[in-house]
């Protein structure tokens, strides 16, 4: 689904290029979640845009469902990839809700035949009910985590294979995050591939199940998210701390090696008393 083959990529040209990623190699298979991960500055953003298309590799390659980035639009890419923003206000363009979904399928599907106006509308109404939106509402008087699912939910409506979510919680309150990583983990359960960027271990920790790991440009990690909490020297490299849960079983040792979440860790501390 995704590929980059030994991707390089600078900032500017030249000595004065800055050089932000390197020799970047990594397959996503169709239907996994995978986290990327690293320090601030560590390229995250940068290998995202080398996703979609919106930054070409000066070296290397990037396939999206065996489409070179190199060589075509990033219009076509945009059929089979959607791409949701930090930054909501970055990526809504339309006074309305209903407007901003639509603005996506008009482009992707094109055409005003009866067939697809007809699919576009079913999408739409979809969307709205999926995320629980006011179509007429208007997307710059609602609150960042409103909009940011308005953002999502204008993405999920064109059904993309693949889903490249930058941060998809900053800035959203618990109620929030949890709503929308769960209907992120739905459409994972139904197919679709998931690279999630976020500096946040304990979302990667529940919903994640890869981890991509970066530090200076390089690609310094890929592993299980489990083998990657309990990796002190890695996430030591990448400036990163392990989930909670995952932290309290390495520091109370034997007999909390498998430990991961919750539930295992009550099941563990039962065992131990007994």
């Amino acid at each position: 689904m995704l590929y980059f083959d030994n991707v390089g990529f600078s900032y500017g040209t030249g000595e004065g290029g800055i050089s932000t990623v390197s020799g970047i190699s990594f397959r996503l298979e169709k239907g996994e979640f995978a986290a990327l991960i690293g320090e601030n500055g560590a390229g995250k953003s940068t290998l995202a845009r080398l996703c979609n298309g919106l930054l070409k590799p000066d070296s290397g390659r990037v396939t999206v469902a065996g489409l070179d980035t190199r060589h075509v639009k990033t219009s076509l890419i945009a059929r089979k990839l959607g791409f949701l923003f930090q930054n909501p206000d970055r990526q809504i363009c339309c006074n309305t809700v209903r407007e901003e979904i639509l603005f996506g399928l008009n482009a992707i599907m094109g055409g005003n035949e009866e067939g697809a106006a007809q699919i576009r509308e079913e999408r739409l109404n979809e969307a709205l009910e999926l995320f629980g939106l006011p179509g007429g509402g208007d997307p710059f008087s609602m609150s960042r985590g409103e909009r940011q699912q308005i953002a999502l939910a204008s993405v999920l409506a064109v059904k993309p294979e693949l889903l490249i979510l930058d941060e998809p919680t900053t800035g959203l309150d618990y109620r929030e995050c949890v709503n929308i990583m769960g209907i992120i983990s739905r459409l994972h359960r139904e197919g679709t591939t998931i690279l999630m960027i976020s500096h946040d271990m304990e979302l990667v920790a529940d919903y994640a199940e890869r981890g991509l790991v970066l530090s200076g440009g390089k690609l310094i990690g890929d592993l299980s998210v489990k083998e990657l909490m309990k990796n002190r020297p890695l996430l030591e490299a990448a400036s990163l701390l392990p989930a909670q849960i995952p932290a309290l079983a390495m520091a109370l040792g034997e007999g909390f090696e498998n430990v991961y979440t919750v539930d295992e860790m009550t099941e563990a501390v039962y065992e131990r008393l007994a």
